[in-house]
């Protein structure tokens, strides 16, 4: 007789199951919705996961090794990942000691002292123009939704964006066409602006418009689309971040403190 074939083992978790699921670095609590035989004996099952807050386009299938059971073992996991990657924790664990000896200088002669020095700086710091630009409301309030969707709730948006921000930009420029024709100094001026404004953002993302938890997801994209200009990548959430920065180099005038 030939030898029976091997059982397939039953799944590690059953559908509507509450789980812990990995994506990146971290842990966060997930629903599985489906589950698919991988249909050969001593394979893994894979599982289609809802991740608890987030929209169901963030639905994914998942290897059962990005999964963990709802459990206190587990759950402690997921408490040691996040203070590991919590930003304002690490910052505080690399701060150098508060009693610090200052560096003695040498003055000589006809030469300004280093704190004297400082001093000037500081005062012409201060006494610097700055454009005021009024920030609306609106605009502060979703640089804070986004700030606490992306450090407190994990949150990454899905790249590439449907609405890239090559995409708006010209989507801007070309609504300016009716009260500025082709061919006007003010038309062209328009063309300068948004062509400026995707190669700065091209230039800070990397360096300046990401937050930690987002750099991972960075180094993928640009593998995956070697050849192509973040701009035509990333959408407005990050556009918004750009503007944000703007307002605070210029002063915005609002007392608003970004995050």
């Amino acid at each position: 007789m030939p030898p029976k074939a091997a059982k397939q083992a039953p799944p590690l978790y059953e559908v509507s199951e509450r789980v812990l699921c990995f994506h990146g670095p971290l842990l966060y609590e997930a629903k599985v919705l489906e589950i698919k035989n991988p249909g050969e004996p001593g394979a893994s099952y894979s599982y289609k996961v809802h991740y608890k807050g987030w929209k169901s386009s963030w639905d994914e299938w998942v290897p059962q090794d990005r999964v963990l059971g709802w459990n206190d073992e587990n759950l402690q996991k997921q408490k040691e990942l996040r203070d590991e990657h919590n930003p304002k924790k690490k910052v505080e664990k690399d701060k150098k000691p508060a009693h610090t000896e200052e560096p003695v200088v040498p003055t000589v002669r006809g030469q300004k002292r280093a704190r004297e020095m400082d001093m000037d700086k500081e005062e012409d710091f201060i006494k610097r123009h700055e454009i005021k630009l009024n920030v609306p409301e609106i605009i502060k309030s979703l640089l804070v939704d986004d700030w606490e969707n992306v450090t407190k709730n994990g949150t990454l948006v899905k790249l590439p964006r449907d609405i890239t921000v090559t995409m708006f930009l010209n989507d801007y420029f070309e609504s300016t066409e009716p009260s500025y024709p082709a061919g006007s100094q003010q038309r062209q001026s328009y063309e300068e602006i948004i062509q400026g404004l995707r190669a700065y953002f091209d230039k800070c993302l990397g360096t300046m418009l990401l937050y930690r938890f987002e750099r991972d997801q960075y180094n993928e994209i640009k593998k995956d689309y070697p050849d192509r200009n973040m701009c035509d990548l990333y959408g407005t959430e990050h556009l918004l971040r750009l503007f944000g920065m703007l307002f605070d180099t210029f002063g915005c005038g609002c007392g608003c403190e970004r995050g």
